[in-house]
């Protein structure tokens, strides 16, 4: 049998962290007279820090003198919120113990810098289940581009379409498709009736509710 990967994003799938990003860009934004909704937020997480910045300075016209500023306030925010009061989501336990029992190699892949990725990853417990783990951050392109899941899968000896993405967000979701990986989305709670995530192979309400008949119908 092929050897095979299940690939997790991190920020909003194993750790409830968006809210924090959101705080933390939204807070950074107002710097420059900015407001931005909810509804504008959330169509561009999964976005690395520079892209997400990067996006919205186009958007609302702010030099981009100040995105180097902007970035690191941003990115340290992040991290001390998420380390202050960042928790688990449900059902990371369930995950990372079903697929180590169904010996399947196991790998992070996410937008977020190495720094952070490492501080979620202790707090979590989870490092010495993880075979690999990979920061679009250090890459050339981010997500939706697929080079992070590419990467990951590369670094985990799995063929991508040997491999299962789990994600939470929109452009994680076509990174996934766009490295022709099966993808899983646990989209947010308010977020989850909606049609966007139609491109997915099966869509959760939490990693908890994945079983071996749910595994097997992804290869079907």
């Amino acid at each position: 049998m092929s050897k095979k990967a299940v690939i997790l994003d991190m920020d909003g799938l194993l750790i409830d962290s968006e809210p924090y990003w959101q705080e933390a860009g939204i807070e950074t934004l107002s710097g420059f007279g900015i407001s931005l909704s909810a509804e504008q937020y959330h169509s561009s997480t999964g976005l690395r820090t520079i892209e997400w910045i990067d996006h919205w300075f186009n958007y609302f016209g702010v030099d981009h003198a100040h995105a180097p500023t902007a970035i690191q306030n941003i990115e340290e925010a992040a991290l001390q919120k998420i380390k202050a009061s960042g928790h688990p989501m449900p059902g990371v336990e369930h995950i990372i113990n079903f697929f180590l029992q169904k010996d399947f190699r196991i790998g992070l892949a996410s937008s977020s810098p190495m720094r952070l990725i490492n501080m979620v990853v202790e707090k979590l417990g989870i490092g010495p289940y993880l075979n690999n783990i990979t920061s679009a951050g250090e890459l050339p392109f981010g997500k939706p581009h697929p080079q992070v899941f590419l990467e990951c899968a590369e670094q985990l000896g799995v063929k991508p379409y040997h491999s299962v993405c789990f994600e939470d967000s929109f452009n994680g979701m076509i990174a996934a498709k766009a490295a022709k990986m099966k993808c899983v989305v646990v989209p947010a709670p308010d977020q989850y009736n909606e049609l966007k995530w139609g491109a997915a192979d099966l869509k959760l309400r939490s990693l908890a509710n994945f079983n071996e008949l749910l595994l097997e119908g992804l290869w079907k």
